[in-house]
């Protein structure tokens, strides 16, 4: 009798959000939660991609345009935006606006190719996962969110 030995393959959560016409997606262990669309009070002389801060439940959490950051054109809000607080460990929280937040996908190693090369806007990107017949890019988090760059 032959046994066969089958691993099972770890899968990850991400949310997938749009921004413009693409989908990208965010590792779930870094959302700490996702709040409508609310004031933001701009903050003088930070980078040109920070929105500025919000107060969520007496916190205030500096807020950014991933749109801004990765060079393209501005926000527009709609009903659908919205604004997904990170969470890290060693940092303070910080929000990024998107423009919808569609929904929670698993995905396996084996459904997600690496980027090995990657300048402009792919520079925040180190994946794409195959989601069915849709293709999703991975936000590295860590790429986007500098350590020096906070308002």
């Amino acid at each position: 009798m032959e046994y066969i030995e089958t691993v099972e393959e770890t899968k990850k959560q991400y949310i997938v959000v749009k921004i413009g016409s693409e989908q990208y997606g965010i590792d779930i262990s870094f959302i700490d939660n996702i709040v409508r669309m609310q004031k933001i009070t701009r903050v003088p002389t930070a980078q040109f991609y920070f929105k500025g801060v919000i107060n969520l439940r007496g916190e205030v959490i500096p807020v950014m345009s991933i749109r801004r950051k990765m060079g393209l054109e501005d926000d527009v809000y709609t009903g659908a935006s919205r604004i997904i607080i990170l969470k890290f460990e060693q940092k303070d929280a910080l929000g990024i606006v998107v423009d919808e937040v569609k929904e929670v996908i698993n995905l396996g190693t084996s459904e997600i190719d690496k980027l090995s090369h990657r300048e402009g806007k792919e520079m925040f990107i180190n994946g794409i996962g195959k989601n069915g017949e849709e293709l999703v890019s991975l936000f590295d988090i860590n790429a986007i969110i500098d350590e020096h760059e906070v308002v």
